[in-house]
């Protein structure tokens, strides 16, 4: 893996520094990480965040809370301006330890476009800093791990079902495909990925589904896309990986 580096963000006169970078589909930033904490969040297009191997999608309904220190890859899944809010850890009351989904509505995401001015008096900025930290609410959804598997026959199937979710081949099939009996095939996918191959398909099926999804395609055609033969299975099989709808988790509606 590429060495991660630190970015540095220059200090501003409170709390939150932002900043703009525009990203092409299919275009990711590096591992790094900052000594300040972050919000990731874009206002068009699709972001994809990773942290080793769990991965948020962020349409633009949705930011991602990072904490200072942590290392993630940021990506555009589709054409993306990714707007990032560097928060001072020193100045900043919010003690989130983890990476953590918040909902952006019509208010923040306007403070986050006032914020980006430069010819906002002092006592102006540090009021808008305020209200943006009174209206970030984490979402209570989990994010879809695929982990990344290490045996060289493993990373085969891996790659083959990442490259086609839509794969119809059972888990015999593919151990025919690397030369391994389906008890070792089996066997090799927990002991690497600590996911059965049932599930860990079923993850990478429901994380190559969302940016689909947030980019405006159908159920329907989405559930197909990825493998699934009905769309209430794919829907289903979303809910119980993810613990809402498609829809609502993509809206940023808390759910409980």
């Amino acid at each position: 893996m590429t060495e991660a580096f630190v970015g540095a963000v220059p200090p501003g006169v409170g709390a939150i520094v932002v900043g703009h970078f525009p990203l092409s589909s299919g275009e990711w930033i590096r591992p790094h990480s900052h000594p300040q904490h972050q919000l990731a969040w874009t206002r068009r297009g699709v972001l994809g965040v990773a942290v080793d191997d769990t991965y948020w999608v962020l349409p633009p309904t949705r930011a991602l809370w990072l904490p200072a220190g942590i290392v993630h890859r940021t990506g555009a899944t589709r054409d993306a301006v990714l707007c990032s809010l560097y928060l001072d850890p020193d100045r900043c009351d919010l003690d989130w330890t983890e990476p953590t989904p918040v909902g952006v509505d019509g208010l923040l995401a306007h403070l986050i476009g006032y914020l980006s001015r430069d010819d906002l008096a002092d006592d102006v900025r540090l009021r808008a800093e305020a209200v943006v930290l009174d209206l970030l609410r984490p979402l209570p959804v989990m994010p879809i791990d695929v982990p990344r598997p290490v045996d060289e026959r493993v990373c085969v199937v891996a790659d083959t079902l990442l490259a086609d979710p839509a794969d119809p081949r059972s888990l015999e099939a593919h151990a025919r495909a690397v030369g391994v009996s389906r008890r070792t095939l089996t066997r090799l996918f927990v002991q690497d990925t600590g996911m059965s191959f049932d599930r860990w398909r079923t993850h990478m099926r429901l994380r190559a589904a969302l940016p689909l999804l947030a980019e405006g395609r159908s159920v329907s055609w989405v559930a197909h896309a990825v493998g699934y033969a009905t769309p209430s299975a794919f829907l289903a099989a979303f809910r119980r990986t993810v613990g809402t709808s498609p829809g609502r988790y993509l809206s940023g509606d808390v759910v409980a």
